[in-house]
C-alpha cells in the first residue's frame, strides 16, 4: 500500500511574487483585525522596557539603553522599531505595524514550513489556527521580543527542513539577535543529531545522512548573540543585564521545587492554553485511529525525523523556561506552539475524514479565548483584555490630567502606572505628574503609603494582577501559598479598602472583569481646597 503525501515535497518551493502576496495578504489582514488596538497607549511591559530602550536608541543611536536598566536583550526589534520611527515618525500607531510586519512575516514562515513538512491543506489550516490563537494574536502588534523570535525560529527550522546551510544559520542568527532565548532551538537541534548517531537510530527516526546543515554547522547561529554579549559587557560591565534583572530571572527560580511547578505550567501553556485543549484532545482521541486510506494511498504523516525534530526544540523550551524567568508568561513559549498546532492539524488530516469540522471547532475556541477571560489567573496580555487594562488607565490618566490642569498633584501609583505618568511618550499623559511609588497594593504597601500620607494628593490604584470573581482554586489555601512564594501572586485590596485606609475617596473609578482602576482623592485639610 502505498503513502500519500500530496504535497509534503521541500523541493517544491513557492515562487518569491507568491510569497510576496501571501505576506502582503497576511500584514493586511492582521492589520485589519488589529485596526481598533493600533493606536492604544504602550502596555505593561511595553512601557517599562522595550519602548524606553528603543527610544533611546531612537534619540542617541545609543543599543544600550539609559532611561531604563539594561536587561541585556538583543537589539534587533529595537533597532526596528528606532528605524521606523526615523522614518514615519514616534507614535504607537507606526510601533504596531512595526510589530504587524513581524507577525505577517512569522506567518508566512510558518505557512512555508507547514506545506514542506505536510501539505498545503494542512498548511493552510495551522497558519488560519495560529494567526487567532489567543496569545499570538494579542502579541502581535505588541512591542515585545517573543513573536519576532518565533518567526525568526519558525523560518530556521525551514531550512532546517530543506537542508540549507546559509538560511539556516540566516534565520537563527536573526532569532538569536532578537531574543537570547532563540538559540534553544538551534542547541536542541544539535543536540537531538548528536544523539541520534550515538544512540544510531534508524533511518526513519534519524536525519537523513549526508545533510549540509548538521554538526558545528548547527551552532553557528549562537555566533551573532555571543558577539551581542561581548559588545554589551564591554560597554556595561554586565553580561547577562543589570542585578535586579538576572537575580529576578535567573538565580531566584533555580528552586528545586519551582522548577517542577513552572514546567506544569509550561506544559500547560504549550498544551491546553486559551483553546488548545481541544486541540490536543482532538488529535490524541484521533491517534487511536487508522490512516486513511484513499485510492490505495495513505495519508501520509510529517517525517518522523522531523517530527523528532520539533520534539526535542520543544522539550528544550520547556525545560529551559521551566528553570528560568521569574514571570512565567505564555509569550515565551510562542516558538515552540506553532510547532504543535502543526504536527495536531497534520494528524487530524490524516486520520479523521471530517478534520475541518474539528479545526473549525478549535478556531471557535480560540476566538472565545481572545474575548473571554479564563476562571483563574493569568497574564492579560494573553488575549484582549490587554486592551481593557490600557482604556482603563488611559481613561484614569485623562481623568487626572481634567480634574487638576493647573496643579502640580502628587501622585502615589505602583509601577507600570507610575511610567505612565511620568513619560508622556507612552500616550496616557501630555504633561507628566510627579509620582510617588509603591510596589502594589497590597495590605503592607498601602499601610506604608498611609504613614506618609504628606508626600502625595491622590492615589492611582489599579489590579496589579488578573483577579476574577470567582477564581478556580481559591480555597486551597496550599497552592495559593505555592504561588505567594515562588510565582509573585499577590492579593490587591479592593478599591474601596485603599481609600479607606489612605483616608480619602473615590473620585474616578472603572472595571472590567477581574481588573479595575480607581482615582482616590486624600482629604486632608490643609488640601481640602486643592481636592473641592
Amino acid at each position: 500500500m502505498r503513502t500519500l503525501n500530496r504535497g509534503a515535497d521541500t523541493s517544491v518551493r513557492l515562487p518569491w511574487p507568491q510569497q510576496f502576496l501571501l505576506y502582503a495578504m497576511f500584514f493586511v489582514g492582521l492589520a485589519l483585525l488589529h485596526a481598533p488596538l493600533l493606536r492604544l497607549p504602550y502596555f505593561w511591559d511595553e512601557a517599562g522596557y522595550y519602548v524606553p530602550a528603543a527610544r533611546d536608541l531612537y534619540l542617541t543611536g545609543s543599543l544600550i539603553p539609559h532611561s531604563t536598566p539594561s536587561n541585556a536583550h538583543p537589539p534587533l526589534v529595537m533597532a526596528a522599531l528606532a528605524g521606523a520611527w526615523r522614518l514615519f515618525g514616534y507614535a504607537p500607531l507606526v510601533t504596531r505595524l512595526v510589530m504587524l510586519a513581524f507577525a505577517a512575516f512569522a506567518l508566512l514562515g510558518f505557512f512555508r514550513l507547514a506545506r514542506a513538512t505536510a501539505n498545503s491543506s494542512v498548511a493552510c489550516a495551522s497558519t488560519g489556527l495560529l494567526a487567532i490563537y489567543p496569545v499570538f494574536f494579542a502579541q502581535s502588534s505588541l512591542a515585545h521580543l517573543d513573536l519576532a523570535a518565533a518567526g525568526f525560529t519558525l523560518w530556521g527550522l525551514l531550512a532546517y527542513v530543506e537542508d540549507h546551510r546559509g538560511r539556516y544559520v540566516l534565520w537563527f542568527g536573526l532569532a538569536a539577535l532578537t531574543k537570547e532565548t532563540a538559540i534553544l532551538a538551534p542547541v536542541a537541534l544539535f543536540g537531538w543529531e548528536l544523539l541520534a548517531r550515538l544512540m544510531r537510530l534508524t533511518k526513519e527516526l534519524a536525519p537523513p545522512a549526508g545533510r549540509r546543515v548538521a554538526g558545528v554547522v548547527l551552532l553557528l547561529p549562537l555566533a551573532p548573540l555571543a558577539g551581542w554579549y561581548a559588545y554589551h559587557y564591554w560597554k556595561t560591565g554586565m553580561l547577562l543585564g543589570n542585578p535586579e534583572f538576572v537575580r529576578y530571572n535567573v538565580t531566584a527560580t533555580m528552586n528545586w521545587l519551582r522548577i517542577p511547578l513552572a514546567l506544569g505550567i509550561r506544559l500547560w501553556q504549550v498544551f491546553l492554553y486559551f483553546g488548545l485543549w481541544v486541540l490536543t484532545l482532538a488529535a490524541v482521541l484521533a491517534m487511536r485511529r487508522p490512516a486513511i486510506v484513499e485510492n490505495g494511498e495513505t495519508r501520509a504523516r510529517i517525517a518522523v525525523w522531523v517530527q523528532m525534530a520539533f520534539a526535542a526544540v520543544v522539550a528544550a523550551y520547556l525545560l529551559f523556561m521551566a528553570a528560568v524567568g521569574g514571570a512565567v508568561l505564555a509569550r515565551y513559549m510562542l516558538p515552540v506552539v506553532p510547532l504543535v498546532i502543526l504536527v495536531f492539524v497534520s494528524t487530524l488530516w490524516r486520520r479523521l475524514r471530517h478534520w475541518r469540522l474539528l479545526v473549525a471547532v478549535v478556531a471557535i475556541a480560540f476566538v472565545a479565548g481572545l474575548f473571554t477571560n479564563p476562571p483563574y489567573g493569568y497574564s492579560p496580555e494573553d488575549n484582549l483584555a490587554y486592551r481593557d487594562y490600557v482604556v482603563m488607565h488611559a481613561e484614569a490618566s485623562r481623568f487626572l490630567a481634567m480634574r487638576y490642569p493647573e496643579t502640580r498633584a502628587r501622585v502615589l501609583t505602583a509601577w507600570p502606572a507610575s511610567d505612565e505618568l511620568s513619560r508622556p511618550w507612552l500616550g496616557y499623559v501630555a504633561r507628566p505628574f510627579p509620582v510617588v511609588r509603591i510596589e502594589d497594593f497590597t495590605p503592607g504597601q498601602v499601610a506604608l503609603a498611609a504613614a506618609a500620607s504628606d508626600r502625595y494628593d491622590l492615589a492611582l490604584a489599579f489590579s496589579t494582577k488578573y483577579q476574577p470573581q470567582r477564581p478556580l482554586l481559591e480555597n486551597w489555601v496550599a497552592w495559593q501559598q505555592i504561588k505567594e512564594k515562588y510565582f509573585g501572586y499577590h492579593r490587591d485590596l479592593a478599591p474601596e479598602q485603599i481609600a479607606g485606609q489612605l483616608g480619602g475617596r473615590i473620585v474616578f473609578s472603572k472595571k472590567s472583569d477581574g481588573q479595575w482602576v480607581a482615582v482616590i482623592a486624600v482629604e486632608r485639610e490643609e488640601n481640602a481646597g486643592f481636592h473641592r
